[in-house]
């Protein structure tokens, strides 16, 4: 008869990135849980391990993380493409402070064990698994509360994935992981994707003294991004606050979503690489306006559609063959990052799993979901404060996307002690906004997205319809 290591537990929290460990944080803070913690990866710190090494936040660092410990020194940046903005932490000292956490104060609590290189199996109702990738050891785990899959929302990265188009032999194709080991310079590099890692890449290429000449960009399709001056908090939170102004008053008069992206372009909240090209698709990525007059010196664009085959003599694409010198760099940004996702219920009997609830903050999100899990009682209830955020990838969404976030922050807004600690915690992108409440500038912003919640809630009514009379929300 097989025999396996038993352990029970409360919660089995399934991935030990950003979203399980700001679950687990709030939740053994709002609880007496004991939660056992899995991952294949030998640290916390989940994607950010596999990040290539010049990525950054694209939010202030002091909004991100675990509800319990600050990240980085709430410093605002005085030069570089941040300046003038709360920092932005970089993936080695974010795997640094989820280790810090993990070690100081998860750990120390005595009611979590983290499980590391080591991978989750399900074998049936009831029976959840766990297998070392080191000794291939298997523990049967006895979960007297929920599974937590942590995972659902893991972030779509380039160096995880195999490219999805034929490449010929002497073909370089590399993730930007590998940029900070080529050896020798190439004729140039073409650099194939359209969404934030792609601009980050480019960014970084052009200060490292590739001339723009040299970057050949390959986008199948425009980006909307977020000018990151609106998205700030602490001593300039106010900018937060206009940002719930312009967005709300944008939802409330636009007649689609591409015409309320075009409403935040005109007031300066949405920004794009080109003008002169309409983006259809939108991920929440947020820019600096130093970085977009970077991007915009690059003026070798390639707009022929996906990439499906890579030559020694150039690309075929779905629109035609674009001719490449035969000794290119070709640096492969094609991964989706935010997936666009299957609705699926936050809350289920023996499970959760772990979604946007907030618009855009992945850690946010995750603590709000173990506050919701920790005092309330029922899951119906539970259910109703957590209506997922969908992330489609399509700017035609962005209505939809407005009404999901507008009516999930309603309805927790309504439980007291929820609110409270939403209030409160360092996660909130409007965080400083309560210590900062007599301003009459912040004020003045505050009223006027309030003013626009009901209109809004009306047109994007007219136009696709409330939340409540979709299928995936019955």
């Amino acid at each position: 008869m097989d025999t396996f290591m038993q352990l029970e537990t409360d919660y089995l929290v399934v991935g030990a990135g950003a979203s399980g460990m700001a679950f687990v944080d709030a939740l053994i803070e709002h609880s007496d849980a004991d939660v056992i913690m899995v991952d294949r990866r030998h640290r916390p710190g989940g994607h950010w391990h596999d990040a290539y090494p010049f990525v950054r936040l694209h939010q202030p660092a002091a909004c991100y993380g675990v509800s319990s410990t600050d990240l980085g020194q709430d410093r605002i940046d005085e030069r570089g493409n941040n300046a003038g903005m709360y920092e932005l932490s970089s993936a080695p000292q974010i795997c640094s402070y989820y280790a810090e956490v993990m070690d100081r104060v998860l750990l120390p609590s005595g009611r979590v064990r983290f499980l590391a290189m080591s991978e989750y199996r399900e074998q049936g109702p009831n029976d959840y698994r766990v297998v070392s990738l080191l000794t291939g050891e298997e523990m049967r785990i006895r979960v007297r509360r929920r599974v937590v899959d942590a995972t659902y929302i893991e972030p779509d990265i380039p160096s995880r994935r195999r490219p999805e188009f034929e490449i010929d032999p002497g073909v370089m194709v590399i993730a930007p992981n590998y940029l900070v080991e080529i050896g020798s310079a190439p004729s140039g590099f073409t650099v194939l994707g359209a969404g934030k890692t792609a601009m980050d890449t480019c960014t970084w290429l052009l200060e490292n003294g590739v001339e723009a000449d040299s970057i050949t960009w390959v986008r199948s399709r425009d980006v909307w991004s977020i000018d990151r001056a609106w998205t700030q908090p602490l001593d300039l939170v106010e900018s937060r606050a206009r940002f719930n102004a312009i967005w709300l008053k944008a939802a409330a008069e636009a007649d689609s979503g591409a015409d309320m992206a075009l409403r935040l372009e005109q007031e300066g909240l949405f920004v794009r690489i080109d003008d002169g090209v309409p983006p259809t698709a939108f991920r929440g990525a947020t820019i600096s306006r130093a970085e977009v007059e970077g991007l915009q010196a690059i003026r070798n664009v390639v707009r022929d559609g996906r990439v499906q085959r890579l030559r020694t003599d150039g690309m075929e694409l779905s629109g035609g063959f674009h001719a490449q010198p035969d000794d290119q760099v070709y640096v492969d940004c094609t991964a989706t990052g935010l997936r666009a996702l299957t609705p699926h219920p936050v809350f289920e009997p023996g499970r959760i799993t772990l979604q946007y609830v907030t618009p855009g903050y992945a850690c946010w999100s995750a603590a709000t979901l173990a506050v919701v899990e920790a005092l309330c009682d029922d899951d119906p209830l539970k259910e109703h404060l957590s209506l997922p955020v969908i992330y489609t990838g399509n700017v035609d969404d962005l209505l939809s996307f407005t009404d999901a976030f507008l009516t999930s922050a309603a309805r927790r807004s309504e439980q007291a002690d929820i609110r409270a600690w939403s209030g409160h915690t360092r996660l909130n992108p409007a965080r400083g906004l309560r210590e900062r409440a007599s301003d009459p500038q912040l004020r003045q912003a505050l009223d006027e997205a309030r003013s626009w919640v009901e209109p809004a809630l009306r047109n994007i009514e007219k136009h696709v319809g409330r939340v409540e009379s979709r299928p995936w929300t019955a």
